[in-house]
């Protein structure tokens, strides 16, 4: 357990947030500082074939021990942390045995993590919880799923009378700005199928997500003196205020769960002659998704001919599909990984994820992908936290994921 929680701190410590209006591969030169860490990492406990490639994608391999044709599987995790929030100078806090009780972060700033407001807390009583200082997010997303799959591998690499096929680990930069994937070669990567291990509470075996698209609005005014501006000055302000109702009030993340979609306002500026909203538009079900995409243009249509004149203008891209049309044809892959958490006496919690994973567009590139639990809650903010104990579990499942591959091909 303290080998791995000093290997998740290692890492939890390298700055490696990424930045959404960067094009370049990786995003932030800071990314490369955890990858090269990585690699003498994973040569040090007997990888081979360690790569990292031009775009920061490191890739290796640990060879088959059995005389048998095995399923070559793969386990993935992202190195970069949100641009949400700060990645800068982690300060990791350590609470043995969890009380239940309210967690002071910070005393300076009277930054409390509490039960009352983060229920989940109270399923790990009794643990050691990994926090933040308040100041900073914590990086276990996705810091403790790469902690797991090194930890995993090197565990197998000791214990040669654990039977298992040839294995590919990935861990890939920039999942949090939607481009994880896009430079990831399935085709060098080389596995049947893989795992993120990217999920949050412990049992969590994910194949669905939403469907995503990000929007752009853009809305032209103009300005001209206040004291002088009936009938001239058109205020891009109160368009897009206008354009804001013209969406469902209800249909927002903070009043949506399960399979509910949603439309997010996530990025507003403006003043009179110009205003720009940033929304992302998400849907588990694919035509309820492309109803979603006409309804926001329709807005937009409905409000240029109230007002006689284009002045809103939208663009609309869409991101990533939702996995599961991929993952149900060869559903065997799931059934390993509940079959892996039931050996270890880990109830599956097998839902959807309300949100995207590398896991979805490396599926779409021919690498079926489902996700797993990697322990953390709260991600991308000052309340994240981990128990060290859900890093151990899920480094446990990794191993028998392997070995159950490797049964039932025997």
């Amino acid at each position: 357990m303290q080998k791995i929680i000093d290997r998740f701190v290692k890492y939890i410590t390298v700055d490696t947030q990424s930045d959404p209006n960067n094009p370049d591969f990786p995003s932030t030169e800071k990314q490369w500082n955890l990858a090269k860490i990585l690699v003498k990492e994973l040569e040090d406990i007997g990888m081979e074939d360690v790569t990292l490639d031009d775009n920061c994608y490191i890739m290796a391999t640990l060879p088959s021990n059995v005389d048998y044709e095995v399923p070559t599987i793969g386990f993935i995790a992202h190195m970069d942390t949100s641009p949400d929030y700060t990645g800068t100078n982690v300060k990791p806090q350590f609470h043995p045995n969890y009380n239940g009780e309210d967690i002071l972060l910070n005393k300076e700033e009277n930054i409390v993590l509490s039960p009352s407001y983060f229920e989940d807390l109270l399923l790990y009583k009794g643990q050691t919880l990994i926090t933040t200082d308040g100041t900073t997010l914590l990086g276990a997303d996705d810091k403790a799923g790469i902690t797991e799959i090194v930890s995993a591998m090197e565990y197998l690499i000791n214990n040669p009378e654990i039977k298992h096929g040839k294995i590919r680990v990935g861990f890939t930069p920039d999942e949090e700005v939607g481009k994880g994937a896009h430079m990831f070669d399935v085709e060098k990567f080389g596995a049947e199928w893989a795992y993120t291990m990217d999920g949050s509470q412990v049992g969590e075996l994910e194949y669905e997500n939403f469907n995503a698209a990000g929007a752009k609005v853009t809305i032209n005014g103009k300005i001209v003196h206040p004291g002088y501006a009936k009938g001239k000055m058109i205020n891009s302000m109160t368009i897009a205020s206008d354009f804001i109702k013209g969406l469902p009030a209800n249909e927002v993340p903070e009043h949506t769960e399960g399979y509910e979609g949603f439309f997010h306002l996530h990025t507003m500026n403006g003043e009179v002659e110009k205003t720009t909203l940033e929304y992302i538009i998400r849907d588990h079900d694919l035509s309820l998704f492309e109803k979603r995409k006409v309804q926001f243009q329709k807005v937009a249509d409905d409000l240029n001919k109230n007002l006689g004149s284009n002045l809103i203008e939208v663009e609309i891209k869409d991101q990533y599909f939702n996995m599961r049309e991929k993952i149900e044809p060869v559903m065997h892959i799931v059934d390993i990984a509940e079959e892996a958490m039931k050996q270890l006496n880990i109830k599956p919690l097998i839902k959807a994820i309300r949100g995207g994973t590398d896991g979805s567009q490396l599926s779409y590139k021919g690498l079926p992908c489902p996700n797993i639990f990697a322990g953390g809650h709260n991600f991308h903010g000052r309340y994240e936290y981990v128990p060290a104990e859900s890093i151990q579990l899920a480094t446990d499942v990794i191993v028998k994921i392997a070995a159950i591959t490797a049964e039932r091909t025997k």
